[in-house]
């Protein structure tokens, strides 16, 4: 659910409709503008073009009804001599109040020869007016602008003029000049800008509402997101984000969900290494807090101090180890582990491992098959942490091999690698579990009847020595029957593999 201070600066949702409203709004500033530009430009022309007929039309009537006075100097006719002068007059007031314009008829020095105008009255038809719209029509042939015409109206109209040819079409006569006022373009701009407002009122509404619903089904998923962390916070990795679509946040959905499962995992795996780490160190230490205390108190006997400090001493060993390995583990993530590489004989490593296991093995008779067949086997690589590895591997395999069975070792070796294998019969590994055995923490004996003092570290920290070698490792079994781990190593150097990598 959305709060109440959805639309506060803090939240994202309103931020993203006020961003989005202004957009639009500036949007349709810019087009009304530009439409109020464009369609004032448009009119006017339109009026221009009109105008421009109209004084053609005037100027073709005048020219069939006017007959040239001469003045009596010679010079260019100063008056024109209209024929049927209150028939053309009577027609052009008509014409004048028909279409809504004003007509001035002048001879070629700008005197007004006949005038139908409702606009503005004149008095004298004998007065002149701006000379330079008689001389640019006479001179271009055509005139079109904005202005008072010298002063005659109160405000600038629009105006058209066109000369007045004879009938031989060789000598100019006169002007013909319409003039209308803008008000018609202003009224019109004014509408369809009324109606411009109108409508982008209203598509700002619809688009408002559609940002608003659009922006909270976007932000919904964040603001879960937003709870699920507070969740997490507080220890609780079961909350879950709905997967409703296949965009960016459906993808962070997706994402989310899994850093979830991954974190759930984890907590998992923390509280499971706690509760193992705990086993572990009580264990051990427990035992050798009671035998001490025991031979320091009298309660065991002299004679059996030898027996059971051999078993504090293994104890202790077992921790050493445990701390050894969780130490390795703190190493590899962190980076720090540095390889010390050098030539080696790996089977004289595989030799000496398995000589500290002499004792179990032959407790529980299980019988060492390979090592006849095997000749020495040199590889590039840190000798301590691949000692290691070695014993790792044979610690698993003599903890899982049943009573009286077998562990078969083989190194071999071609131009590039030598290959390491241990295989030992006993109850195997499930096919479905082959996949995490080198996963940190994880044990497939999880009721700890044959791994006791196992933390599931062991073949984790196999694989990441290993890997640290440019080597690679693998498991193989057949449940119910044996279990295979089989590695390789380069046999000369390469480059140098940061730790962690």
């Amino acid at each position: 659910m959305l709060k109440n201070n959805v639309y506060s600066k803090k939240s994202l949702i309103g931020k993203y409709i006020r961003v989005s409203v202004l957009i639009v709004f500036f949007s349709f500033l810019v087009l009304g503008t530009i439409l109020t530009i464009a369609v004032n430009s448009y009119w006017t022309n339109e009026k221009h073009r009109t105008l421009d007929v109209r004084a053609q039309n005037v100027a073709e009537y005048i020219r069939s009804n006017v007959m040239l006075n001469q003045s009596l100097s010679g010079s260019a006719a100063t008056v024109l001599t209209i024929k049927n002068a209150d028939d053309v007059t009577d027609f052009l007031k008509l014409f004048s109040d028909d279409v809504g314009v004003d007509i001035i008829v002048t001879n070629t020095m700008g005197r007004i020869a006949i005038a139908a105008t409702h606009d503005v009255s004149i008095e004298d038809e004998s007065s002149f007016i701006s000379t330079d719209v008689v001389r640019k029509a006479m001179e271009e042939y055509h005139y079109f602008d904005s202005n008072t015409l010298g002063g005659m109206y109160s405000s600038e109209r629009l105006v058209a003029a066109r000369p007045i040819l004879d009938q031989k079409e060789q000598n100019i006569m006169g002007v013909a000049i319409v003039t209308s006022g803008k008000e018609d373009i202003s009224n019109f701009t004014d509408m369809v800008l009324e109606l411009f407002i109108l409508s982008a009122l209203a598509a700002l509404a619809v688009t408002s509402v559609m940002i608003f619903l659009f922006s909270y089904r976007l932000v919904s998923p964040l603001k879960q997101m937003g709870q699920a962390v507070k969740q997490f916070g507080k220890g609780d990795f079961s909350v879950r984000i709905a997967e409703t679509s296949n965009d960016e946040i459906g993808e962070l959905a997706v994402a989310f969900n899994n850093m979830a499962d991954s974190l759930s995992s984890s907590e998992v795996t923390r509280k499971s290494f706690v509760a193992n780490v705990s086993h572990e160190l009580k264990t051990p230490m427990t035992t050798i807090s009671g035998f001490v205390d025991g031979i320091l108190d009298g309660t065991i006997p002299e004679e059996k101090h030898s027996y059971y400090l051999r078993i504090v001493s293994d104890e202790v060993k077992r921790l050493s180890r445990l701390v050894h390995s969780m130490l390795n583990l703190s190493r590899l993530d962190s980076g720090e582990l540095k390889l010390n590489k050098s030539q080696f004989d790996l089977l004289s490593v595989l030799v000496t491992t398995l000589i500290s296991f002499e004792q179990e093995i032959n407790r529980r008779h299980i019988e060492i098959r390979g090592l006849e067949l095997i000749s020495p086997k040199m590889v590039y690589g840190d000798k301590d942490l691949l000692h290691q590895v070695v014993y790792n591997l044979i610690e698993n395999a003599v903890k899982f091999t049943n009573e009286g069975g077998f562990i078969e070792f083989s190194i071999t070796e071609d131009a590039e690698k030598v290959t390491f294998s241990v295989k030992n019969s006993g109850p195997g590994i499930k096919k479905n579990e082959i996949p995490l055995v080198f996963d940190r923490f994880y044990k497939t004996d999880k009721s700890r009847s044959q791994d006791k003092k196992g933390l599931g570290l062991g073949l984790y920290l196999v694989r990441s020595i290993i890997r640290l070698h440019d080597g690679d490792i693998q498991a193989d079994s057949v449940y119910g029957k044996y279990t295979e781990f089989y590695f390789y190593l380069p046999r000369t150097e390469r480059k140098e593999k940061k730790p962690g990598k």
